[in-house]
């Protein structure tokens, strides 16, 4: 059988050789990419095709049945003895991640839409550990079918009946504690900055922390995030209360004891999220926290004494005891080089011995274009939304639909809601073949619901353009969560931020006085009269969104 590999496999693949440019140049940090075995696409197409998976995956039913099906089918067998050899050799956590052909491509990237699985294997008995193993391999193979990623080809105008995917076993960087296994320190890196803070320039970068596994990242949470030209500034967090609300508090981490329960078809079975005290139990924040004095009211580098850690990374970014700025951009650069092109990392580090993993590599797409907005443009008062914080590059002319959360009936604790009803408004301009202007509260895609509304990207994948606001009671800094914002650059959608600061506003009072197309308890769908005309000057990172009657 003829097999392939995938667009993460051939990333990592190429990554290999950009670490080993970096790698003399820090010789107290080991750097690697994490031992893998790739099983093929031609697997994948032997798993469909003998249990006869194809009705089922191609129909649109719930992501639980499809689940279900791939494991009660049968593994191709030629891959069994391969498998049963590796559980032999592997007793450490494994991340079991898709590799599809589509995956991490740069005209359509799917970075997110599909599954990984992190599982403990850990049990004493090796038949064990392999039904685990393929498991998750099933699970990973069934994400193919899911809704997000069958409403994101028809947004993209791809039929999933064409993707191939290849799965990636791969040992996890991180250390057990008693039942917790996690690495000190995860991260996103990428070469371009779309929303600098100065006096960082978008050329500059951008780099996002946190501690345990990169799921805080990728989904959103809270991270800490600096700009490699200036490691030591710290974000704008205007009072001691915004940074302790701000800054991570939970991490996550693979369970190694008991499990709460059986679940093959959840992707975080195996998973939990712990709070800080854990990892002071663990003894892992060394490199990683600050330490308020509340006689002070000031913060101090390091756990030299009793008092609530902050998780700020001053001792690597500010006292430098660890060469970690100077590593991330001889990475950054060294992947960009390889690729002939900008880029996107994801990392893990364990320290003590000190070991920094590649995890992934991401092409990404630039502005371009003569697309120039100017400060006058701002102001004028035919203007819906305008804005200096926009993703994108380019001109979008008459777009008339329009979805947003109503202002007046937003709040944090109904985002769940929200999510599923927005993912309603979505399909159904799909179906009819209709981009939309979708306006939320929040850190649209973020995991967590307290923080924005929790949307996958296959959600609202058929918006072109997305207004991401604030208002009075949510005021919460405004993200680029890794896949989620991936696959918004490299497909053109257009991604206004509107910060609370902002000295620019939104006409609600014109969008609520529109007529209503559909009207949910949280959402409402309007057209406007003769559209609306959207320019992005992805050089200065400012954008119009103007009403044409």
């Amino acid at each position: 059988m003829h097999a392939e590999i995938g667009g993460k496999a051939h990333g990592l693949f190429s990554a290999q050789r950009a670490l080993e440019k970096s790698e003399g140049s820090f010789p107290d940090i080991t750097l690697d990419i994490p031992a893998m075995t790739v099983i093929g696409t031609s697997v994948f197409d032997a798993f469909l095709e003998r249990n006869r998976l194809t009705n089922i995956a191609y129909d649109d039913l719930p992501d639980e049945r499809i689940a279900h099906a791939f494991q009660n089918a049968d593994m191709p067998f030629e891959v069994l003895g391969d498998l049963r050899n590796l559980v032999l050799e592997w007793n450490s956590p494994l991340a079991v991640r898709s590799s599809g052909f589509l995956e991490d491509s740069t005209r359509r990237p799917f970075a997110g839409v599909y599954a990984t699985k992190m599982i403990p294997n850990n049990q004493y008995d090796p038949d064990t550990r392999f039904q685990k193993i393929l498991e998750a391999i099933k699970y990973v193979w069934a994400s193919t079918y899911f809704k997000i990623a069958k409403d994101y080809c028809r947004a993209t105008g791809l039929d999933c009946r064409t993707e191939k995917m290849a799965v990636i076993l791969q040992e996890m960087v991180g250390k057990r504690h008693a039942d917790r296994y996690y690495p000190e320190l995860s991260g996103v890196a990428r070469t371009f900055n779309y929303y600098p803070v100065k006096p960082a320039c978008p050329q500059d970068g951008v780099v996002d922390l946190a501690l345990g596994l990169g799921k805080t990242i990728v989904d959103g949470g809270k991270t800490w995030s600096f700009s490699p030209a200036y490691p030591k500034r710290p974000p704008p967090f205007e009072s001691m209360e915004e940074l302790f609300a701000e800054t991570q508090n939970e991490f996550w981490v693979v369970n190694m004891g008991e499990l709460p329960e059986y679940d093959p078809i959840k992707e975080t079975e195996y998973m939990q999220l712990v709070n800080l005290h854990a990892a002071e139990q663990d003894n892992t924040l060394h490199y990683l926290v600050s330490t308020f004095d509340p006689i002070s009211e000031r913060l101090s580098i390091g756990m030299s004494y009793k008092g609530p850690r902050v998780l700020t990374f001053a001792p690597l970014l500010e006292l430098g005891e660890l060469p970690i700025n100077s590593l991330i951009k001889a990475v950054l650069s060294a992947c960009a080089k390889e690729t002939g092109g900008p880029v996107e990392i994801e990392f893990a580090m364990t320290f003590d011995p000190h070991h920094f993993a590649l995890l992934q590599v991401r092409p990404m797409v630039l502005p371009s274009g003569n697309q120039t907005v100017t400060h006058k443009d701002l102001k004028n008062s035919k203007n819906l939304v305008a804005s200096e914080l926009v993703l994108g590059n380019g001109q979008i002319e008459d777009i008339a639909d329009i979805v947003f959360v109503k202002p007046d009936r937003f709040d944090l604790k109904h985002t769940r809601k929200i999510a599923n009803e927005l993912e309603s408004f979505n399909r159904n301009l799909l179906e009819q073949g209709k981009p939309y202007v979708l306006f939320v509260f929040g850190r649209l895609g973020t995991f967590d619901p307290w923080l924005g509304i929790p949307v996958t990207w296959g959600q609202v994948c058929g918006a072109s353009v997305i207004v991401e606001a604030t208002q009075e009671n949510v005021k919460v800094e405004l993200s680029q969560g890794s896949h989620y914002f991936h696959n918004l650059i490299n497909l053109g959608v257009m991604y206004f931020s509107m910060p609370f600061n902002s000295p620019y506003r939104i006409q609600w009072s014109w969008l609520q006085d529109l007529p209503t197309v559909q009207e949910t308890e949280f959402v409402r769908h309007v057209r406007a009269p003769g559209g609306l005309n959207v320019r992005v000057d992805g050089r200065t990172g400012r954008g119009i969104i103007r009403r044409n009657a």
